[in-house]
């Protein structure tokens, strides 16, 4: 079951790396682009220092991931330094700021507990140290493979418990989510959203609430306007639209992106052109 496809398919995830290379000595990074930062380590050791004075012993090879703006320093011991590429991680608004939803400021993960990482990471530094055409744009893309990696190893790990994320790693759960993910048309309830997950409905939207920290009707809502966006930027008139994500009417449709959007269907539409 493939749980993660549908939701990476509805946010644009991009990277844009910013240093690749050794590092010694001090570096600070004051991530003022409010957006996440994510590191891969191949080799040697670093000390991670945060703003509150809390501090980290970081061995390769690992990831680091921030999610959000948050400043921190880097201290490198060892002369010969050590291998890193640091880049800025987007997820975009919409269904990536629910991605970003319960996953901690700070998170650390040993390569090793990642499965069938050791090709990209080799294939990456390759890149990285390298001089060959297109290096830049190889390089955003291979980061961008580290985040998916990252938030798959997330679910399958459980290391989230809180959010979208915790939603899809609970298998009961997740039957309902991806339900609403693949079907967005279907004229969905709460009862048969709780029969998907094989739950009571009282059970299920206790646990629906307390997992994901929406409620499953205002994730469908949000899902489907998600999906309603990526359709109207691919020029879908509004009349296709409203069917194909479970309003009736496009009145309806436009009322509830208005409430998730803050502005109409054109008006958001104008704005993407722009």
């Amino acid at each position: 079951m493939d749980r993660l496809s549908p939701l990476f398919a509805r946010f644009s995830l991009s990277a844009d790396v910013f240093f690749s290379g050794a590092l010694c000595g001090v570096a600070d990074f004051p991530n003022d682009k409010g957006i996440g930062i994510l590191h891969v380590l191949r080799r040697g050791q670093l000390r991670v220092i945060h703003a509150n004075g809390d501090t980290v012993d970081v061995a390769a090879p690992a990831l680091l991931f921030y999610r959000q703006a948050s400043v921190h320093r880097f201290e490198v011991d060892d002369p010969s330094g050590c291998e890193l590429v640091c880049a800025f991680i987007d997820f975009g608004a919409g269904m990536g700021l629910q991605i970003l939803r319960g996953l901690p400021q700070f998170l650390r993960v040993p390569m090793q507990d990642i499965a069938g990482v050791q090709p990209t990471l080799e294939l990456l530094f390759a890149e990285a140290f390298g001089e060959r055409s297109g290096r830049s744009a190889a390089i955003d893309r291979l980061v961008e493979y580290f985040t998916i990696l990252l938030l798959r190893h997330t679910v399958e790990a459980s290391l989230v418990q809180e959010g979208v994320l915790a939603g899809l790693a609970d298998e009961r759960l997740a039957k309902a989510m991806m339900a609403m993910q693949l079907r967005p048309d279907e004229a969905w309830t709460l009862e048969t959203l709780a029969v998907a997950a094989a739950m009571s409905r009282s059970r299920f939207a206790k646990h629906f609430l307390e997992t994901v920290g929406v409620t499953a009707m205002d994730y469908l809502t949000d899902w489907r306007i998600s999906v309603a966006q990526g359709l109207l930027k691919r020029g879908k008139p509004l009349k296709a639209v409203a069917p194909a994500v479970g309003y009736s009417n496009e009145a309806a449709f436009a009322r509830a992106f208005a409430r998730r959007a803050g502005v109409s269907p054109s008006v958001w539409m104008t704005s993407m052109q722009a």
